[in-house]
């Protein structure tokens, strides 16, 4: 009890220092998965399929809390807005633990489509990819604040200003990435990308869904 009073002390004190540092981890974990810095079992192909399917229900049920967030504090009902944003922000700390099991332990997709449809949807995962990087500060801003003050107190912050650009890019964030998602495996075909497709290719043949 003593530790989480002291941590939301502090976060109360500095929000702006606690959302870096916050920040900065996150970053750190992803691109040092990316990087191979930190060591991630190997996980089946039929593993990594599952993941995908988990990370678009995480994903879609997060989106739905946002919404209901939004709604619950456009009729003054604080206390469901603050269920719905934590709950929203958990789902995401589990989407990235999910996202870095299947990234550091498994491998890619690629698309197999042609043309407009190929380019637009590039376009959608790109911006997809650039909300989710951009958004993390600010959504961890929302958090801190809305965790170490009190609704009444929350007005005299940038809780409010932060929050809206937090719903917009990362509610459009989860919005393309849904998207994305059932094109990718539900409507188009696709192959692994890099190094395990030369590997599915040797040993069997190759999971489409």
């Amino acid at each position: 009890m003593a530790v989480a009073d002291r941590l939301q002390s502090r976060a109360r004190a500095s929000p702006r220092r606690v959302t870096a540092v916050l920040s900065l981890v996150g970053y750190a974990l992803v691109f040092g998965t990316f990087g191979g810095v930190f060591p991630f079992p190997s996980i089946s192909n039929e593993t990594v399929i599952v993941l995908s399917d988990a990370i678009a229900v995480v994903n879609t049920l997060a989106l739905g809390c946002i919404l209901a967030g939004v709604y619950f504090i456009r009729t003054d009902q604080v206390r469901r807005h603050r269920a719905a944003m934590l709950s929203a922000f958990a789902l995401i700390v589990l989407f990235l633990v999910l996202y870095l099991l299947k990234v550091g332990g498994g491998f890619e997709k690629s698309i197999l489509v042609e043309g407009a449809v190929y380019y637009a949807y590039l376009v959608m995962l790109a911006v997809h990819i650039l909300l989710s990087a951009v958004s993390v500060p600010v959504v961890v801003h929302a958090v801190v604040l809305g965790l170490s003050h009190t609704p009444s107190e929350l007005r005299e912050t940038a809780h409010a200003r932060v929050g809206r650009i937090a719903v917009a890019a990362w509610g459009l964030s989860l919005f393309l990435g849904i998207v994305t998602y059932v094109m990718l495996n539900h409507i188009y075909m696709w192959e692994p990308r890099g190094e395990a497709a030369l590997l599915l290719a040797l040993v069997g043949p190759k999971l489409q869904r």
